[in-house]
């Protein structure tokens, strides 16, 4: 598998975590969004969407991080990002498709830039245009959170829904979102962190990002 993607593109985060848990080997390939690499011929005529992630895999180029994560779930069934109950599943899918498409569809990079131009937004607007949304959405996740009274994780283990969580929390941090008042997302937050698999996904650990280090030994 290739893993076509950028450090801090949250989809791409979205997707690392996913194969990180699911224990799959992939190679990661930075696409430079900063010079829209990905709109350029040579990536749209892959992906027509001129988007990251790209996963290659099985002698195809797949795009769009959701329909990436179902396809993994279909085609790399253990370990498990959805639980076994549908009620179970349930809950997994209102929350996390609440972020990807509340949160993420309307403060993902191409909105932001369209903000500032051509629609003429300062930066400062801008920030408040994105905690806007955020505030719109993690609110009532976290009010969820409280009802189902849930433990490090939403169920017994990172599945779906952290792996959905987890950039858009990191992107909240960027814009300097208060989630003081949110516990239970911020405590399903540091349970993930501090796994392996969330750690080698971590955009700072990309070897596309200015913050890497590079490993010891390597």
């Amino acid at each position: 598998m290739k893993l076509f993607g950028y450090f801090r593109s949250s989809t791409s985060y979205r997707l690392r975590i996913a194969l990180n848990l699911k224990g799959l080997e992939y190679e990661n390939i930075p696409v430079d969004l900063r010079t829209s690499e990905q709109k350029g011929e040579a990536f749209t005529a892959r992906n027509p969407f001129g988007s990251v992630p790209m996963l290659e895999a099985d002698g195809r180029d797949r795009a769009q991080s959701m329909a990436l994560l179902e396809w993994l779930e279909e085609a790399y069934p253990d370990p498990p990002l959805l639980p076994a109950g549908s009620e179970d599943r349930y809950t997994v899918r209102e929350l996390a498709h609440a972020i990807a498409t509340e949160i993420h569809a309307i403060n993902n990079l191409p909105v932001l830039r369209y903000l500032a131009d051509p629609l003429g937004h300062a930066q400062d607007d801008i920030a408040i245009w994105y905690r806007h949304w955020l505030s719109r959405t993690l609110g009532p996740v976290e009010q969820r959170l409280a009802q189902l009274h849930t433990g490090d994780f939403l169920f017994d283990r990172p599945g779906l829904f952290e792996v959905v969580l987890l950039p858009q929390i990191y992107n909240a941090r960027k814009f300097d979102y208060d989630l003081s008042d949110k516990p239970h997302t911020t405590r399903i937050e540091a349970a993930c962190l501090a796994l392996p698999e969330f750690e080698r996904a971590f955009p700072d650990n990309q070897t596309d990002s200015p913050d890497y280090i590079q490993p010891a030994g390597e």
